[in-house]
């Protein structure tokens, strides 16, 4: 996946963007290694089943723990860097102030239900907290992944608080250079900065051609 652009200033939003987005890294981090625990304990646990017949105890229970860690934890860094998967063939096509009046209220409105995703999923994490809920086979405790569930999405709202800002801000002021939000690039730029991510080459050959 290649980042898309996100431009930077003096600003009070660009420094809060770039503080949080340290934050956001660290967590991305965190999921990838996560997935490298998961990828290694799966190797441990076939090779453990085929050497000594003696499996991991437990490896299903650890596997479905791990799903939060690996899915969510990196979802306020994807949104930062512009990696969701959307369709702007309509929103691509809009400038200056419509377009950031267009990404406001989409903001908002993943906002509004990031927040009802926040309740609901605190709910299910105090439930399993209070009543000591756990996995069917070792028993382990599932309101630490539930957890990670609120924290992770108690992130994302923060993100979406942030481009808002940025967003509002943009619409304020005009133009088409915001700080702090990602920039929606042609498909040609997309291709280009993939290319050069698989291919290590940070040159600008795509686009002198």
């Amino acid at each position: 996946m290649s980042a898309a652009t996100v431009l930077e200033d003096d600003s009070l939003l660009s420094r809060s963007d770039r503080f949080f987005f340290r934050l956001e890294s660290l967590l991305n981090l965190a999921s990838g290694l996560a997935i490298f625990m998961l990828v290694l304990m799966a190797t441990v646990n076939i090779l453990g089943r085929w050497l000594f017949s003696s499996p991991i105890s437990g490896y299903v229970d650890w596997v479905e723990q791990a799903m939060p860690f690996i899915a969510l934890l990196g979802i306020a860094y994807t949104q930062r860097v512009g990696g969701h998967i959307r369709m702007d063939i309509v929103v691509g096509q809009l400038k200056g102030r419509w377009l950031w009046f267009t990404e406001l209220l989409t903001s908002c409105a993943m906002l509004l239900v990031t927040l009802v995703l926040i309740y609901g999923s605190y709910l299910h994490f105090w439930r399993s907290y209070s009543i000591g809920d756990s996995s069917l086979d070792i028993n382990l405790p599932t309101w630490p992944a539930k957890l990670v569930v609120s924290f992770s999405l108690a992130v994302l709202a923060l993100r979406l608080v942030l481009q808002i800002w940025g967003y509002a801000r943009a619409l304020r002021q005009g133009g088409d250079q915001p700080v702090a939000v990602p920039l929606i690039e042609s498909p040609r730029t997309v291709a280009v900065k993939e290319a050069q991510a698989v291919t290590g080459r940070q040159d600008d050959e795509g686009d002198s051609q």
